[in-house]
């Protein structure tokens, strides 16, 4: 090796440059390892979705509820409905006054009881014996 000074701070420079470019070069390849990593997941996200839409689309569409189109428009009935549907078992119209919050007064109970026999003259309920009302389905 050369004794000349020039040529030895211009090696001693090269070494210097050579060791940060190694270190960048580290730091680089840490970060692609990362960045491929997270790549890896998001291609595995991508590829679940795919096979979830590819899955859902291939299902049978569900059929619409047996629920007949003929219910009365007023909202009792479907708070009526709704109440029996939660119940999931054959009510009375006093039983429906208390779900429905109505006081058990003789007017609720009979208007209640109409109701009940007008959806049951509809097909929507059915009277499973004298004064109890239940969906068909229950």
């Amino acid at each position: 090796m050369s004794e000349n000074p020039q040529v030895k701070d211009i090696l001693e420079h090269i070494e210097t440059r050579e060791r940060e470019l190694a270190d960048q070069a580290e730091q680089l390849r840490a970060r692609i390892e990362e960045l491929t990593r997270q790549l890896g997941e998001i291609d595995a996200e991508s590829e679940n979705l795919r096979i979830t839409r590819k899955t859902l689309l291939t299902l049978p569409m569900p059929s619409p509820a047996a629920e007949p189109a003929d219910i009365p428009d007023h909202p009792a009935y479907q708070q009526i409905l709704t109440a029996l549907a939660d119940a999931g078992r054959p009510m009375r119209a006093r039983d429906l006054c208390q779900a429905l919050d109505l006081p058990i007064l003789p007017k609720n109970t009979e208007g209640l009881r109409s109701k009940l026999k007008r959806l049951v003259s509809r097909g929507i309920l059915v009277e499973t014996e004298p004064g109890l009302f239940a969906r068909p389905e229950a």
